[in-house]
């Protein structure tokens, strides 16, 4: 079963999101995503200063298997990129709730992080998911 913290909040679409405060969060994809990549041996990132919407693709992960956009949970500008996943794409398997987060970005409408699903939520997702 695929890690799933209770702290944070999760898309349909297998991203995180951490609340930093101050309309500002933290973005990834989760445990259970990159298992099913396998291994990451690329990440594409947006710029700082991009304003990506609400389910827009923002980026992508290449692993050995496939290549797959990642989607942007909610909509905001980038305020950071994790630039280490330039060296080290793989930070994202070894650890995709810390160091292998993509992106930080400046909320437009903090509220809706309410829109996302809980951590019990997503483990009922990826379940029936895996069951399909």
């Amino acid at each position: 079963m695929a890690n799933v913290p209770d702290d944070l909040k999760y898309s349909k679409d297998h991203e995180w999101v951490r609340s930093l405060g101050k309309g500002q969060v933290q973005v990834g994809i989760t445990d259970h995503a990159q298992r099913q990549l396998g291994d990451i041996v690329y990440v594409e990132l947006p710029k700082t200063g991009d304003r990506p919407d609400q389910y827009e693709p923002f980026g992508s992960v290449e692993s050995v298997k496939a290549v797959s956009e990642i989607f942007m949970p909610l909509t905001g500008r980038i305020s950071a990129v994790n630039e280490s996943l330039n060296d080290e794409p793989e930070q994202v398997n070894t650890d995709p709730f810390g160091d292998g987060w993509l992106v930080q970005v400046e909320l437009s409408d903090p509220k809706a992080l309410d829109g996302l699903l809980t951590a019990a939520e997503y483990r009922d997702f990826i379940q029936q998911d895996s069951s399909d």
